[in-house]
């Protein structure tokens, strides 16, 4: 049998095989890390949107944009299916990697976690990727530089070389694409913040309906929110007992958050933009269904809320 590919295998394959895509821009910093620029000078592209949510998930999920409707309109959703949604969600693609280097910010997702494995799910999953590069995804409205390269190569003990980055800002079209993307990756991480065991989960598939880009990122980020928080629906395929998924399920979807029920961006403002002071519970799908495969049992929580949608959306 043929062994499998690391994380960071499979996202470098997957750069090297789009890096034609329209509406990209690459380029080599002086200490050789490469930059490729999907939205900050550049346009962008769909396809440049699908690039980087597919090495966000380290390409161990299919993602793709669909027709879908919103309170009855036509509207287009991204789509995600993955057969490993452990590794594809909560090792490459949660955006857990806060980098800061002097007045540089940027939320970083992609296999280049799990090679540095500083955040504390790495330690309680017990999960560390040995890899030859660094492949990562930079949320943000500014290029690194060799700074920001030196910093993420130091933590990951290689040369700054060895680094890849995918830039772009939440609004733009790409990065409002790899945000929206994150449905199964928000189940799967509240999951796992509830204490569920993210082992049982063997496959997953969510949707979520992709927004209009934001004339700004503060917008962009009420906006790509809302699309998950109130239109995210999503589908896992778990194994195990059903009474443990009885009694968590009714606290995964966003409607178990006590601020619940108005677009993210008042709910930002009203926690003076600081995401941890906002109820960890709204930070997940608007809807989950649990298949079991063991026992052949189903079960259903939350729904989508058109009517915010349609407030964050302009529609």
């Amino acid at each position: 049998m043929a062994t499998r590919n690391s994380l960071t295998q499979s996202a470098q394959a997957v750069v090297e095989q789009h890096l034609n895509c329209p509406g990209i821009q690459r380029t080599q910093l002086a200490n050789g890390a490469r930059v490729i620029d999907a939205g900050v000078t550049q346009p962008g592209s769909i396809e440049a949107g699908l690039l980087l949510a597919r090495v966000c998930l380290s390409g161990r999920a299919d993602v793709r944009v669909t027709q879908g409707l919103v309170d009855g309109i036509g509207w287009p959703h991204v789509e995600v299916t993955t057969d490993e949604p452990l590794s594809a969600c909560l090792f490459s693609q949660y955006a857990g990697w806060r980098i800061s280097v002097g007045k540089y910010f940027a939320m970083g997702s992609g296999p280049m976690r799990a090679v540095a494995a500083r955040e504390e799910l790495f330690q309680k999953m017990e999960y560390r990727e040995t890899a030859y590069a660094i492949v990562g995804v930079l949320e943000t409205g500014k290029l690194p530089d060799e700074a920001v390269a030196d910093y993420l190569a130091d933590r990951c003990k290689m040369s700054p070389a060895s680094v890849t980055l995918l830039v772009a800002p939440t609004a733009s079209v790409a990065g409002t694409i790899q945000v929206v993307a994150r449905s199964v990756e928000t189940a799967m991480h509240k999951l796992f913040e509830l204490g569920f065991d993210v082992r049982r989960v063997r496959h997953g598939f969510g949707s979520a309906p992709l927004p209009p880009v934001a004339k700004d990122d503060l917008a962009g980020i009420g906006r790509t929110n809302d699309a998950i928080l109130y239109g995210g629906r999503v589908t896992l395929w778990v194994t195990g007992d059903d009474e443990s998924i009885r009694e968590l399920g009714p606290k995964v979807p966003s409607s178990a958050a006590n601020c619940y029920g108005k677009p993210f961006i008042d709910i930002f403002k009203e926690a003076n933009h600081d995401f941890y002071k906002i109820d960890p519970l709204l930070f997940s799908p608007a809807e989950i269904v649990f298949h079991n495969v063991e026992t052949g049992s189903a079960f259903r929580f939350g729904s989508v809320n058109h009517a915010v949608l349609r407030t964050s959306f302009g529609v």
